[in-house]
This record gives structure tokens, sequence and C-alpha cells, in this order.
């Protein structure tokens, strides 16, 4: 749910019309990050007199990041430095992922669980100073629940979304971009029971998501889970639109042990 001081925020541009790389859950995994850039042919590199990450794209291309960019990996302050960097200088996108609501939570002295990884970040940010606390709050607080593009025909969300929540800015919306569908059940390790949303999506919309993970990318219904688990020894995976040509690095180690596995789905549709 929304901090009380934390307003609903999507964001529509449908006359951004790309090329754009879309990436999945990155999870502190800035290494893997680095490598899949330039793989992408994005040169980036930190200024060291301004402390900025300064990135060259190819013309016209921009790139979108699908959420949770903390948690479990092993430095999530360099990817999120990163990140708020490429979106200050107007090369990125990112939507809202449920580790970084979490996270800007916690910043903001709301009582949060500290745990599923989220100790692993308030580890990692001790050595960072006051004012790179507050950028962080402040960016997150502002990322939108899901992104509209290229008149109409692209959506990003976290956790996907549902073609009668499109452009919708409301507690639904955020909260389905967020966590996705459940059961309203717990399975064996205490997470909530996840239904598969994009089983009966029928939209015109291509919606391209992440969250939970994945062996493979996964087309379903002009649906898109780019979530490969680098995290969890997998891969970072990056869908690039409108071409749908896909690019992954491989985790260069296992990080995190994951508590349940990855989602193997049958032949996508």
């Amino acid at each position: 749910m929304a901090p009380a001081d934390q307003k609903f925020n999507n964001l529509i541009l449908p006359d951004l019309h790309g090329p754009f790389h879309i990436i999945g859950d990155v999870h502190g995994c800035f290494q893997e990050l680095h490598a899949l850039l330039h793989l992408l042919d994005f040169k980036v590199e930190y200024n060291e007199i301004e402390q900025r990450f300064q990135a060259k794209l190819p013309q016209h291309q921009k790139l979108i990041f699908v959420g949770d960019l903390v948690d479990r990996g092993p430095d999530s302050p360099a990817v999120l430095q990163l990140v708020m960097d490429l979106v200050e200088q107007g090369l990125a996108f990112c939507v809202l992922g449920n580790h970084d609501d979490k996270l800007y939570r916690k910043l903001k002295g709301r009582k949060v669980k500290v745990r599923h990884g989220l100790e692993v970040t308030m580890e990692q940010l001790q050595d960072r100073n006051k004012a790179f606390i507050d950028r962080v709050r402040n960016f997150i607080g502002k990322l939108p629940h899901h992104l509209v593009l290229d008149d109409d025909r692209l959506v990003v969300a976290h956790a996907g979304l549902e073609e009668r929540l499109h452009k919708k800015n409301t507690r639904a919306a955020r909260e389905l971009s967020l966590y996705g569908p459940t059961t309203g059940q717990l399975d064996q390790n205490g997470f909530p029971v996840r239904l598969d949303w994009a089983a009966d999506y029928a939209g015109e919309a291509v919606v391209v998501y992440g969250h939970t993970p994945v062996y493979e990318p996964r087309w379903r219904n002009n649906t898109i889970n780019i979530d490969t688990g680098c995290v969890f020894g997998g891969r970072l995976t990056a869908l690039s639109y409108p071409d749908f040509r896909l690019t992954a690095v491989d985790a260069f180690k296992l990080y995190t042990e994951p508590a349940r596995p990855f989602v193997k789905y049958a032949k996508a549709s």
C-alpha cells in the first residue's frame, strides 16, 4: 500500500516511440547490468569529478527498467546511482518495483519487515552519505507504477497489468503493477501464491514485465516476462522494442538462493 505522502503515478507518453531497451529485474547486480549495457552498445563511464555516471546511447534509443533495482544482490547502491543518473540525463525510464517501494517506505521511516533482501540493501547503504540517501528516497517516491508508450502500443509494469487498468492512475492499478494478482493464500515458504494474469490477457498493447523469475523470457498473449533471475544465478535480460530482440548476460555468480523455484512454463502461446 502506498504511504499517505506518496501519490499514485503512471506515465503516459504516447508520442515516444523508441527504440527502447527494456531491462528486467536487476536486484543489485551492477556488474551484470554494466555488461548488458555494453552488449547493447551503451557506453557508460563514471565521472570522478562530478561523481556521476555518464552514458552515450545510440541515437534516439532509451532504456526502460522494469523495477526491483534493489535487494539481494551485491551492489544495490551502484545500481541505484546508475539508473538515477541515466533517468536524470533523459536517457532512461524506470517503473516502480515492489522491492523499490519497500525500500522507499523504510527510508521514510515506515514500519516494514527488513527481510527478503532489504537487510542486504540497508547494510550496503550504510557507506553512503545523507545526500545520496535523500536522493534515493526522492527518486523512488516519484517513480511511476506503469508506463504507456508508442501510441498506447507498449505498456511496462513491474508485475504486468491487465488491459482494463492501462492508463489508470488508481490504487488498484498501482497494487497490481507492483505485485500482480494473487489467490490470497501463502505457499509453503510464506510467499503469496501468484495468479498467471497473462493467461487471460487479450489486449492490443504489448505488456513487458518481470517480478516472477522464469528460466527463459516468456511470451504469452502479447505479454512477455523478462525477469530471468540474475540475482539467483540466472541471467539479466533486455528486450529491444519494437524489433523484440532479446539480449542477455549470464549472472557472474549465484548471489542468493531462491526461496522458491523459478517458474517453468510449458511452451508459450
